[in-house]
């Protein structure tokens, strides 16, 4: 479970992913520029997947290590999406440090929490915060994020269509309205993620 993640485990997992930004920093304007393949979807608010439905995640304020893992995961096919793997397979993975410098910066993610925390999500703060602004760089903030896709992805996790062995272990152990109760709990935490526009 998340909630008996040591932390020391957590401070040596941020450690290690830090290390991937070490040396020349990530060109921001670069990524500025390949993130304009992105904007059909990403770009558009509230835009949807045609199926299954959902709105596609929003990318602004997001950390760069995360999103170089999400990327990387697209890529390799461990991740299952065809049109991300078809958009990751062209980047490399300076390609994939500079979209990531560029999103990390275009939002500020707020550490304050607002509005009563469903129990369930004392087990996510482990990882995400009590609020969904995540406290190590390779963990995905939630503030904000879109609850349809929260949902859709704690299901994924759930049924191990989409694998990680932290949240396996907890999303197993979630009901439906568990599951929408953490989604829309995160979903309205102001000041969160954002919808990177043209």
């Amino acid at each position: 479970m998340l909630a008996v993640m040591r932390p020391v485990a957590l401070a040596t997992a941020a450690a290690l992913s830090m290390g991937v930004f070490q040396g020349a920093a990530a060109d921001s304007s670069k990524g500025e520029l390949l993130f304009e393949t992105c904007l059909g979807c990403h770009g558009i608010p509230g835009y949807k997947n045609n199926y299954p439905t959902y709105k596609v995640p929003m990318l602004g304020g997001q950390s760069e290590q995360y999103i170089v893992d999400a990327l990387t995961a697209y890529k390799n096919g461990a991740r299952k999406h065809e049109t991300m793997h078809a958009q990751a397979s062209s980047l490399s993975t300076d390609d994939m440090r500079a979209i990531a410098s560029y999103l990390s910066t275009t939002t500020e993610v707020s550490s304050e929490a607002k509005g009563e925390a469903p129990a369930a999500a004392a087990a996510c703060s482990a990882c995400h915060g009590p609020n969904g602004k995540a406290i190590a760089p390779n963990f995905p903030s939630l503030a904000g994020q879109h609850a349809d896709y929260l949902e859709f992805s704690l299901k994924r996790y759930r049924s191990g269509e989409r694998s990680n062995a932290i949240m396996a272990g907890f999303a197993g152990n979630l009901d439906d309205d568990t599951i929408k109760a953490l989604a829309a709990y995160f979903s309205k935490q102001q000041d969160g993620l954002a919808t990177v526009k043209r």
